[in-house]
C-alpha cells in the first residue's frame, strides 16, 4: 500500500546502480559497489526469476492480469531491504530470497487494491489494471497474488505466518483508517502518520525483519533491523509526499501536484490546513479540497512550494531518518551498515 533527497558521499553513482540492479529497479545511488553490491545484484536476480514464476498461472489471462504490474517495474525497495539485511549473517540461505518474494508479492497485491479504491488510472507510468479491464479483476488478481504469497510463506514455518498476518492485520488497519478518516477531535497529522505506519512502514519493516531473520541474524540485530525498517519506511513515503509539491516538469515520475489536484490531503497539506496564520487563508482554502482548475492548482503549488507547512514537513522526513538513522547503532560497522546509513541521507535527499 501506498500514499516522503542528491547523491550520498561515499555510495555507488547512478551507473552502478543501473549495473547491479533488474532493469525494473529505480531505487537510486545509495547501494555499495565491489562483492556486497554484486552479491546484490545476484539476489536481485534471483528475486525477479521468483516472482515471475509466482504471478504465473494456468489459464494466460490470470498469469496476464497477475503479471501486470509487476512487469511495469517498481522499486523493488522491499526485497532489497531484505536481501541487505541478510548480509549481516548467511546471505545465500534459501529462505531469504523466498522471504523477499513473500513481501514483494504482498506489495504488488495492495496496489490492485489500492488502484480500485482511488479510482487510479494510471500505475508505473502503465494503464492501471482496473483501468484496463474491470475493478472485480483487478480485486481478484490482488486476491491471487495474497494467495500467491501465503503459499510461499507456509514453507517458511508458523512465526513467518504470524508475523505476515500481524503486518497484514496493519496494512489493512491503515487503509481503513486512512478511507474512514481522522474522528473528530482526532489530530488529523497525527492520525496521517500512523496511516502510513500501518500502510508503509509495517511491510517495509517485516521485509527488513525476514532477510535478517533468515539469515540467521541474532534476535536482538534482528529487532534493531525491524525498527530501522519501519522508520526509513515512513520516511520515504513522506519524500513521496514533497516530491509531489517540489518537483519539476514531472521529475518524479508523475505531474507536480497530483495529490493537490485529486484532494489527497498528504502531511504539507495537513499542516497548512492546522495552521492559524491570516497569511495562509488562500492557502488552506485552495488545499481543502480537489483542484480542477489549473489556475487554482498553479496557485495552490505556489503557495505551499514558499511555505512554512512545507518546511516543517521537510523537518517531519528528516526526523523519521534520523531516528531510522539511530537504529542503526547497533548494526556492526561495514559495507551494510554504511549502505543503510546511506539509504537514510538518499530518502531525505531523493529526486525521483
Amino acid at each position: 500500500m501506498t500514499g516522503p533527497r542528491a547523491t550520498v558521499d561515499g555510495t555507488a553513482p547512478v551507473e552502478v546502480w543501473h549495473r547491479i540492479a533488474t532493469p525494473a529497479s529505480t531505487m537510486g545511488p545509495w547501494l555499495p559497489e565491489g562483492a556486497l553490491g554484486d552479491s546484490l545484484a545476484d539476489g536481485l536476480t534471483r528475486v525477479e526469476a521468483a516472482l515471475t514464476t509466482a504471478v504465473s498461472s494456468d489459464h494466460p489471462f490470470v498469469s496476464e492480469a497477475a503479471s501486470h504490474l509487476m512487469a511495469a517495474g517498481g522499486k523493488r525497495f522491499r526485497p532489497m531491504l531484505a536481501l541487505l539485511a541478510a548480509h549481516l549473517g548467511e546471505a545465500r540461505a534459501p529462505e531469504v530470497v523466498q522471504a523477499a518474494v513473500v513481501c514483494e508479492l504482498t506489495h504488488l497485491a495492495t496496489l490492485y487494491h489500492d488502484d480500485v479504491m482511488d479510482e487510479a488510472t494510471v500505475r508505473r507510468g502503465a494503464q492501471s489494471a482496473n483501468s484496463r479491464w474491470t475493478n472485480s479483476v483487478a480485486i481478484l488478481t490482488g486476491d491471487f497474488l495474497f494467495a500467491r504469497a501465503s503459499d510461499l510463506l507456509a514453507d517458511l514455518g508458523p512465526e513467518a505466518v504470524r508475523i505476515q498476518a500481524r503486518t497484514f492485520e496493519r496494512l489493512v488497519t491503515g487503509q481503513i483508517r486512512e478511507t474512514v478518516g481522522a474522528q473528530p477531535g482526532e489530530d488529523r497529522v497525527a492520525h496521517y502518520l500512523e496511516v502510513l505506519a500501518d500502510k508503509t512502514g509495517s511491510l517495509v519493516a517485516t521485509s527488513a525483519r525476514f532477510g535478517a531473520r533468515f539469515a540467521g541474524v541474532d534476535a536482538e540485530l534482528v529487532e534493531a533491523l525491524t525498527r530501522f525498517g519501519e522508520e526509513v519506511g515512513v520516511a520515504f513515503q513522506l519524500s513521496d509526499d514533497l516530491l509531489d509539491i517540489v518537483s519539476q516538469d514531472g521529475a518524479s515520475g508523475k505531474a507536480p501536484g497530483t495529490d493537490l489536484r485529486e484532494g489527497i490531503a498528504t502531511l504539507p497539506a495537513l499542516i497548512a490546513l492546522a495552521g492559524d496564520d491570516p497569511a495562509d487563508a488562500r492557502l488552506r482554502s485552495l488545499v481543502s479540497r480537489p483542484l480542477s482548475d489549473d489556475d487554482e492548482h498553479a496557485e495552490a503549488l505556489t503557495l505551499l512550494r514558499g511555505s512554512a507547512a512545507l518546511e516543517r514537513a521537510g523537518e517531519v522526513l528528516r526526523e523519521y531518518a534520523d531516528r531510522a538513522q539511530a537504529s542503526l547503532s547497533g548494526v556492526p560497522a561495514g559495507e551494510v551498515r554504511e549502505a543503510l546509513s546511506a539509504l537514510c541521507d538518499y530518502v531525505v535527499t531523493r529526486t525521483s
